[in-house]
């Protein structure tokens, strides 16, 4: 019972988890595209073979953590999607050499020399794809750049293609807008692999990212992989693009009533930003959520109640508008339910879910950090 539940902690609703991944899979196997889910939200072997619909399969991680943990949970083929450094390599030949088939991303012709470098130094080739910029947002080489080549004679055969991540989907104010991100997001990669293979570069990956562009994107010719991650919980920066509702988002904060400020019309519960993250991604969307969007303890939003401050352990529940709060519905020690404006900050902040099946508590699912 939630009852018997030491607040705060992190709660999964299994049954919402397993229809957003269900979503994801039918609409990838529809447009003929591999899914390559991203783990670096879910951080445990449970959610990642509910991604899967199978016991293991090919994945996308952030960290060398990440991917040593699903490495010994069975999973082989795991694409380490952080730009890759010579002083990790250690740790990716090891591996390697363990049985696993780990792909590092490159996007300068300084690291792919200094990837090749450290391989030989490690006794074995370590394949990578080339991160294309496919929207200003964050890194890669720009498509179809003259770098590409250089790049692709440098890792010789350890090149397997391309890869890309759109970003600035998120900054995306419509779905007409995503739409466009995701254009340009296959046509960067798809352009740059034609590109590579004109030259006599094999290039048989061609992959992308993001969750919005996944579920907004209406080709993905050319395409040969996906890596949406967030999917799998949602979160409320997902449902203000509209990628999601509200009722599919799996992730929330069950969090205790302790206090009340009647003459500044608060709620006090023990969810700050150590639960919640500070992270405020909605504060640039249409609506502003706070905090989280504050949810009775069965996961029904009450009217318009969202944790508007936080202190380090204290979270400050008010109405979004600043109006008036009927004190006797929240009594010292109820609980309620707060849903988090970044899937990936909030459950970064617990080391286990709280697992639930049909609205009951159904077991604990141990989740791991560290780099």
């Amino acid at each position: 019972m939630l009852e018997d539940l030491e607040t705060p902690v992190l709660l999964l609703d299994a049954d919402t988890l397993d229809a957003n991944c269900g979503r994801m899979r039918a609409r990838m196997q529809s447009h003929g595209v591999a899914l390559r889910p991203h783990m670096k939200t879910a951080k445990n072997v449970e959610v990642a073979r509910a991604a899967l619909d199978a016991p293991t399969g090919s994945i996308t991680v952030s960290t060398l953590r990440e991917a040593e943990y699903f490495f010994d949970h069975g999973f082989r083929d795991i694409l380490y999607a952080v730009g890759m450094v010579p002083a990790k390599v250690a740790r990716v030949a090891a591996l390697n050499r363990r049985g696993a088939r780990i792909t590092a991303i490159i996007d300068s012709v300084e690291g792919a020399q200094a990837l090749a470098d450290a391989g030989t130094r490690e006794g074995q080739r370590i394949d990578a794809l080339v991160e294309i910029d496919s929207d200003g947002h964050r890194a890669g080489v720009p498509p179809e750049d003259r770098a590409l080549l250089d790049i692709a004679r440098i890792l010789g055969e350890g090149l397997r293609g391309v890869m890309t991540h759109a970003g600035d989907s998120y900054n995306s104010d419509t779905v007409d807008r995503i739409r466009q991100v995701a254009v340009r997001e296959r046509e960067a990669v798809v352009a740059s692999a034609r590109m590579l293979r004109a030259a006599g570069c094999a290039s048989p990956v061609v992959s992308v990212g993001s969750t919005p562009t996944a579920v907004f994107g209406e080709s993905f010719e050319g395409v040969t992989e996906a890596r949406p991650g967030v999917y799998m919980f949602n979160d409320l920066v997902m449902a203000g693009l509209g990628v999601c509702r509200i009722e599919d988002i799996a992730l929330s904060v069950l969090a205790s009533v302790i206090g009340h400020q009647r003459d500044k019309n608060w709620v006090l519960v023990d969810a700050g930003w150590m639960a919640m993250s500070r992270d405020r991604g909605t504060a640039k969307q249409k609506v502003d959520q706070g905090f989280g969007l504050v949810c009775d303890a069965a996961g029904q939003p009450i009217e318009d109640l969202i944790v508007a401050d936080a202190n380090q352990e204290h979270g400050i529940v008010a109405r979004r508008d600043g109006g008036t709060i009927d004190f006797a519905r929240f009594p010292i020690g109820s609980l309620l339910r707060i849903l988090p404006n970044h899937a990936c900050a909030t459950a970064a902040q617990h080391c286990e879910y709280q697992v639930l099946r049909g609205g009951k508590v159904s077991g604990t699912w141990e989740r791991f950090s560290g780099w």
